[in-house]
């Protein structure tokens, strides 16, 4: 017995099938090899990492058995020396120091040429120089720059401040055991600012015109115009940075190795990953792996949400 919902319900006629078809077919014939090396170079190998994790394959000799989450208590209780604690406390600062002073001189450089600087294009060139130039060729310049010798056997920064009469400045870099991690966060700095300052740019070029004739209307004077009307409409334009350094700044591997090397004081999990694969524990390895991919998602999946939502209403 058909109920009335059933009944009044329009069926979809075959003709009508085929028409959808022929209409999405060439699209998804178009897209199918870069769904298949999607599925299988991407999500194929984030499953066959998450199964490693979870097993008991410590050495070459392959997979010993299921171990479910001991490979992960054990990174974080019975590692030799806390290493991985350490390198998820370098992490940290890296982070916090390589975020804020990116944000910083991005904005700082964005609202220098907002409010109109002769040679606009040049500083903008030098500001995107940096960009063009790979982590593992700037990392090689700024470990020169960075050198901890200092008075006799200074160089780098510390030999300027030598022959400039300001010793008082020299310090050992990322060789301290304190602050050595954010030092290190030093060239990341450099070489993204650039980039954020071309976010913050395009924000303020973005801004409507009438939004400052309004606001000079109504008597505001420069800071209010930045404070209460421009500053936070580049809010968006913000947290997409802040979401684009945060997850750099955890797969930081390139620069750190070019810099110090693999070294205790300056390591971090993407580096610990390396070198235990160096030792083919490969469960150890993937569980790292894993944690990380985590870290990343608790930063990027928030964000699309939002940018979903976001859309969505508009």
């Amino acid at each position: 017995m058909t109920t009335t919902t059933e009944q009044t319900r329009p069926r979809r006629s075959p003709g009508a099938t085929r028409a959808k078809l022929r209409r999405w077919a060439p699209g998804l014939i178009l897209l199918s090899p870069s769904l298949v090396l999607l599925a299988i170079f991407v999500y194929g190998l984030i499953g066959w990492t998450a199964k490693l994790s979870f097993s008991d394959e410590h050495d070459a000799l392959g997979n010993k058995g299921f171990v479910g989450l001991k490979n992960f208590t054990d990174l974080f209780t019975e590692d030799i020396n806390d290493r991985f604690v350490h390198s998820l406390k370098n992490l940290l600062v890296f982070t916090v120091v390589f975020m804020v002073g990116t944000m910083a001189m991005g904005l700082l450089w964005a609202f220098l040429m907002e409010r109109g600087v002769r040679g606009e294009g040049f500083f903008r060139a030098v500001y995107l120089f940096p960009m063009a130039i790979s982590f593992v060729a700037s990392g090689v310049v700024w470990r020169w720059l960075m050198n901890s010798g200092t008075d006799d056997s200074a160089g780098g920064l510390n030999r300027i401040f030598v022959d400039l009469h300001l010793g008082f400045l020299q310090n050992p870099w990322w060789t301290d055991p304190d602050w050595g991690m954010a030092a290190m966060a030093l060239p990341a700095i450099w070489q993204l600012s650039g980039y954020v300052m071309a976010l913050f740019l395009s924000g303020f070029r973005g801004i409507p015109a009438e939004l400052r004739e309004a606001a000079a209307v109504d008597g505001a004077t420069g800071w209010q115009l930045y404070r209460h009307v421009l500053f936070p409409q580049l809010t968006p334009t913000a947290l997409s940075a802040l979401i684009i350094l945060g997850h750099m700044s955890m797969k930081m591997f390139d620069l750190i190795m070019s810099v110090s090397g693999a070294q205790w004081i300056t390591e971090v999990p993407a580096v610990y990953v390396w070198q235990t694969l160096l030792t083919s524990d490969y469960a150890k390895a993937a569980a790292i792996s894993i944690i990380l991919l985590v870290l990343v998602a608790i930063v990027i999946v928030p964000y699309l949400i939002y940018n979903n939502r976001v859309e969505r209403r508009s």
